[in-house]
């Protein structure tokens, strides 16, 4: 039995291709390819041969026979951002591939199988697409078999925290600098920020602070000034303070839940945190984590 395929719609930042990746990455899948395309930023003409390939001479610069998306995902996970922007044409040739589990390459002579899930976004109404004709009906009930809906970014309350740190701990890691946290002033100017750019714009945010900061935790002066000028207008955050935690208590919790989420294993908690084997054993002995008999 194939995979379920799934649409992940949200406003455009919300990190829609981030949880097309953990869903490979949690999946029997996670072994195999992951093979993203933006259905945007191709044209028309090429796009075709990009998700089907083609074989060699098919067209001027066709030197050599390619194997398309389709084929080059078999085993994992096809991701097809911005489904939306898909060419109405090409749309019954995707439903037959997906229907059959065979593409023909461009200029080829037989079916090639493939086995893949497909996971599609998109920042559209495709209800509204269908209705005016730019989408088919009966493709889009064959890809949206399961619809994740990610609200923007101020809508997630404290996951903008969880978020931030995530976002320390992997641009701290990539830049080797000693950055594991924020203030209690830099963690309110978030919650209290509008991001009209949603995870993007916070992902944005947080690389620059960790590069700025001259401390092991990124305060408000480190944030650029959009953040702080919107936080000085609207100082008021209609949330009950008793749900907030201690910073030190938000670390520990999104370190555990990785831990957790990879079956205990710190080696690959460490590459996914971007810290070193050395650190992260040193943080988890600050919480109680007892060391592993085995090799981890």
């Amino acid at each position: 039995m194939q995979p379920c395929s799934v649409v992940i719609t949200g406003e455009s930042g919300t990190g829609k291709e981030l949880v097309a990746r953990a869903l490979h990455e949690r999946s029997t899948r996670k072994s195999g390819p992951f093979v993203a395309i933006n259905c945007a930023a191709v044209p028309e003409q090429l796009l075709e041969s990009e998700l089907f390939g083609h074989a060699k001479g098919t067209f001027t610069d066709a030197k050599a026979a390619r194997a398309g998306l389709f084929k080059q995902a078999s085993g994992g996970t096809l991701f097809l951002d911005e489904i939306g922007e898909l060419p109405i044409g090409l749309q019954p040739k995707l439903l037959r591939a997906l229907q059959e589990r065979s593409v023909r390459p461009l200029g080829g002579q037989r079916e090639l199988s493939f086995d893949v899930r497909l996971v599609a976004a998109t920042n559209r109404d495709l209800s509204l697409a269908m209705e005016e004709g730019r989408f088919r009906e009966d493709f889009y009930f064959r890809i949206n078999v399961i619809e994740i809906a990610l609200p923007p970014l101020p809508a997630r309350g404290n996951d903008i925290l969880l978020l931030a740190q995530h976002f320390i701990y992997s641009f701290a890691g990539r830049a080797k600098r000693e950055v594991i946290g924020m203030t209690p002033e830099a963690a309110a100017q978030l919650i209290q920020y509008g991001w009209p750019g949603n995870v993007r714009e916070l992902a944005n945010v947080m690389e620059r602070a960790v590069a700025l900061t001259n401390q092991d935790h990124v305060s408000p002066a480190d944030f650029p000034d959009r953040v702080a000028r919107q936080s000085r207008i609207n100082p008021q955050v209609n949330e009950d303070p008793s749900q907030f935690v201690t910073l030190e208590a938000l670390g520990k919790s999104y370190v555990l839940r990785v831990l957790e989420s990879v079956g205990g294993s710190r080696t690959e908690t460490a590459r996914i945190l971007g810290l070193d084997r050395t650190t992260l054993w040193r943080r988890l002995d600050r919480y109680g984590v007892a060391k592993p008999n085995g090799p981890s």
